[in-house]
């Protein structure tokens, strides 16, 4: 089997609502790049990377001579084809390499007619469990879906997902308003979920003496960790000295390096690993040994997926015992997929391991048509700008709150 060709299509896919965080804001719509990867027996596979356009739809053209005539089976050669270390000093290429890798572990899959999760050592698990990934947000373009900026609306909002999903764990992104604030709020789904699990994730815009400030505060709840409260390994490393509430980050542990530093320098308990970020589900399959040898909780990160990332997901959770903690997803919070059957399904909290060969994901190509027509309709979107406060950007550590007694107007 070797590869003939590749394709690359933008598409964005409407949100529920616009979702705030500590650096903007996702402003109705998740822009993605769908990545399919051509064999010479006929079969494609799908990959996905996050942002997209016309420059990301050039880029993956342009690795078109790295690709062809390669074997899909060679996962090895082809990270070094595309991300070679330090190649990449001049092209960063992780996530580029990421998307193509779950096309040839898909590719694989479907030319031997097994899961992709039975290519990675099988699965442990049938289903993978995930947290609620709780937003504040913007009211919904449809005038149905609600702001959330207040501890009331949160705690409904987590509720609804609870009923709608079975989630058993919750996690707010934070970083928006002030951390007192926010504390409360916090505060308020904890006193509302007794016996659920909470996680808090202000994107490391916290200083130092807020970190300290809100881990301290939040130590008697039934916390599964704090993530990213400040900026850097050595912030994580001070706040760790000072609080018992396991630390987490998706930020400053991204790579190999970065990941031995933690190791020989505890600054973090908890590693998410995130498929497109660190390059592969196999690059994460990897550190997981590593965080497994050296006794580092393991998560997966959420980078805005659709179907096909999700899909990667679900396999790498399938195969990795130290899988601890929850899974995060922005899954729910998207109004439509691109995948054939629609999107998958939550039940008490976890969705179900795919069983068809390759990724198990296959592309509706009327919802692919309808989605790149929206984007060129749209277009993109500054991830690090607030479309509700215009000429505002963040400092980190941060300074510059949203005014929680400011009603969140509709977009």
């Amino acid at each position: 089997m070797k590869i003939t060709d590749i394709r690359a299509t933008t598409v964005a896919v409407p949100l529920e609502a616009p979702l705030l965080h500590s650096n903007g804001a996702h402003w109705g719509r998740f822009v993605r790049t769908i990545v399919e990867v051509e064999a010479d027996n006929g079969l494609v596979g799908l990959g996905e990377m996050g942002g997209g356009g016309q420059s990301a739809e050039d880029a993956f053209r342009a690795l078109a001579p790295y690709l062809e005539g390669h074997d899909p089976f060679e996962l090895e050669a082809l990270r070094f084809k595309i991300a070679n270390p330090t190649a990449s000093l001049y092209n960063n290429r992780t996530q580029m390499l990421a998307a193509i890798e779950f096309a040839c572990i898909d590719l694989v899959g479907k030319h031997l007619g097994v899961p992709a999760h039975d290519l990675l050592g099988g699965r442990v698990r049938d289903s993978v469990p995930f947290a609620s990934y709780l937003f504040y947000r913007y009211p919904g373009a449809d005038g149905r879906t609600p702001e959330v900026r207040t501890p009331e609306q949160l705690v409904a909002h987590a509720r609804d997902l609870k009923e709608r999903h079975g989630f058993a764990v919750h996690k707010l992104k934070g970083g928006v308003f002030p951390p007192a604030y926010e504390l409360e709020c916090y505060r308020a789904l904890a006193e509302a979920f007794p016996d659920d699990r909470l996680r808090y994730d202000p994107n490391a815009v916290l200083s130092l003496d807020e970190g300290l400030r809100f881990a301290k505060a939040i130590e008697h709840l039934n916390n599964d960790y704090l993530e990213d409260p400040v900026w850097g390994l050595e912030g994580l490393r001070l706040v760790r000295e000072r609080v018992t509430t396991p630390l987490a980050t998706n930020t400053v542990v991204v790579n190999f390096e970065q990941l031995a530093t933690n190791v020989l320098h505890r600054s973090a308990d908890v590693v998410l690993l995130d498929t497109t970020f660190w390059g592969g589900i196999r690059a994460c399959v990897k550190a997981a040994g590593i965080c497994d040898t050296f006794q580092l909780g393991v998560s997966v990160h959420s980078s805005g997926e659709l179907g096909i990332q999700l899909a990667t997901m679900l396999h790498l959770g399938a195969v990795l015992p130290n899988l601890t903690y929850a899974a995060d997803a922005h899954y729910h919070h998207l109004a439509g997929d691109v995948i054939e059957g629609g999107p998958f399904q939550y039940a008490d909290g976890r969705i179900a391991v795919p069983s068809g060969p390759g990724l198990g994901v296959t592309l509706d190509r009327d919802k692919v048509a309808e989605y790149a027509e929206l984007y060129r309709e749209l277009g993109d979107y500054p991830y690090d700008r607030d479309p509700g406060r215009p000429g505002w950007y963040p400092l980190v550590p941060n300074e510059r709150w949203a005014d929680p007694a400011a009603p969140l107007t509709a977009l």
